[in-house]
């Protein structure tokens, strides 16, 4: 009889960790999160709390794991030596380097979406300046990826779009072909790549088994998509702390601000708002929203037209680093207020999905929504007036489509090719 086994998940939001551990029948056997203790911006917040949430995973559970992979905030951009030191704070995957416009223009002549001054490139360039030496550049989900493995060697693609990887033509800007860039830049693999077992260090440190895989995951976005199994007419929108909306094509689509990311031998073109529920976190406590929700009548309109950003600049559905927040008059009344902003909220979905569409991909017969924001049935039933489509939440998390991603690679009747260990 064979043996049972386990794949883990590990989801890195903007707020904090969660693990999954499913089973060969893809069901949740295990979970638990954990809120970054000083924010997104440090790394030792990331390797801290997976830690802790591995450690506190039932022994008899550690004990069937086979194999584990990690999803991000994509764009999310850390300096670190060769040896996976950051040298400084990791740049938010919102944050603006309008200053690197010049030098963006200069590597990018032909424009494209990394020539944005909110692309990871831009924040590279911020890094370079800022540093002034040979460091390599990972992203969130590859920097614990490499932690995991005592060697920060790889890079996941999709992971790596913001930085100028091509999905298509597998190839890199031809600027950074420089040697002093490639130091810096990963080596890319697709996700779903089985890259080597787990550290004997870590193994040790977390209890895990020795020949734990580590497979290449995938952005926190994609990983919602799979936690949420679409059809192929599906869209997909994530409420997290930013608007994510995600689509299956059949070819990549070309436009600022879209995404093509290869998902487990498949397209997914897709954008990114900067806005979303942080918005709503600055205004309000979870509790407020609870209570100021159910006070709103969903078929009625606020009157407000407001356009709820947490800071200057947009990415998706506009791409403009100058666009400036719109949130007043504030009324009086504060679910008057919040009924306003989740409607202006829902106006930014429904233009990412016009969007999308404007630029070649079929309209969604319903939209599935995952992330925080999906739990809200009023926001539910306002964005389905707003988009004109049916809504079906999901409450699985990212980091159970993760894990997914894991399964899948210890599951394939081709045996992986590279089961070393790794040294830095």
């Amino acid at each position: 009889m064979k043996a049972p086994f386990l794949a883990m998940g590990i989801d890195l939001g903007t707020s904090g960790v969660r693990i999954a551990l499913i089973n060969e029948r893809k069901e949740l056997i295990h979970t638990a999160q954990m809120s970054y203790p000083r924010g997104l911006s440090i790394c030792k917040d990331w390797e801290k709390c997976t830690i802790e949430l591995i450690q506190n995973i039932p022994s008899q559970l550690k004990k069937l794991l086979k194999a584990c992979a990690v999803d991000g905030t994509s764009g999310t951009l850390v300096a670190c030596d060769s040896n996976g030191a950051a040298l400084g704070d990791a740049l938010p995957y919102y944050m603006n380097c309008i200053e690197q416009h010049k030098s963006l223009a200069e590597i990018l002549p032909d424009g494209g979406p990394t020539s944005s001054t909110n692309s990871s490139l831009a924040r590279a360039l911020h890094l370079q300046k800022q540093f002034q030496q040979s460091l390599l550049f990972r992203h969130q989900a590859d920097w614990v990826t490499g932690w995991l493995l005592g060697n920060w060697r790889w890079g996941e693609e999709a992971n790596n779009l913001r930085m100028g990887w091509n999905p298509i033509s597998k190839l890199w800007p031809s600027k950074l072909y420089d040697p002093s860039w490639q130091k810096s830049l990963p080596q890319i693999v697709q996700s779903g790549t089985t890259l080597a077992r787990i550290s004997s260090k870590n193994a040790a440190q977390l209890g895990l088994p020795e020949d734990l895989l580590v497979i290449a995951g995938t952005t926190d976005s994609n990983a919602a998509v799979l936690s949420a199994s679409p059809e192929a007419d599906d869209g997909l929108t994530v409420l997290g702390s930013t608007i994510v909306v995600k689509r299956f094509v059949e070819k990549p689509l070309n436009g600022f601000g879209v995404t093509n990311h290869r998902l487990l031998n498949r397209w997914i073109c897709g954008g990114a708002s900067n806005s979303g529920g942080a918005v709503l976190k600055k205004l309000f406590s979870d509790h407020a929203i609870k209570e100021l929700s159910q006070q709103i009548d969903p078929e009625l309109e606020s009157g407000l037209n407001l356009r709820p950003m947490p800071f200057r600049g947009e990415r998706f559905p506009i791409n403009d680093p100058n666009l400036e927040p719109i949130m007043t008059p504030r009324p009086v009344s504060d679910s008057l207020y919040l009924h306003g902003i989740l409607e202006g909220l829902a106006r930014i979905e429904s233009e990412s999905w016009q969007k999308l569409i404007a630029l070649g991909a079929l309209p969604p017969k319903r939209i599935i929504t995952i992330g925080g924001g999906a739990k809200n049935p009023q926001w539910r039933r306002i964005r389905e007036k707003i988009t004109g489509y049916p809504i079906r939440t999901c409450l699985k998390s990212p980091a159970e489509g993760v894990a997914l991603i894991a399964l899948q690679a210890i599951t394939k009747t081709n045996e992986p090719q590279n089961l070393s260990r790794t040294t830095s």
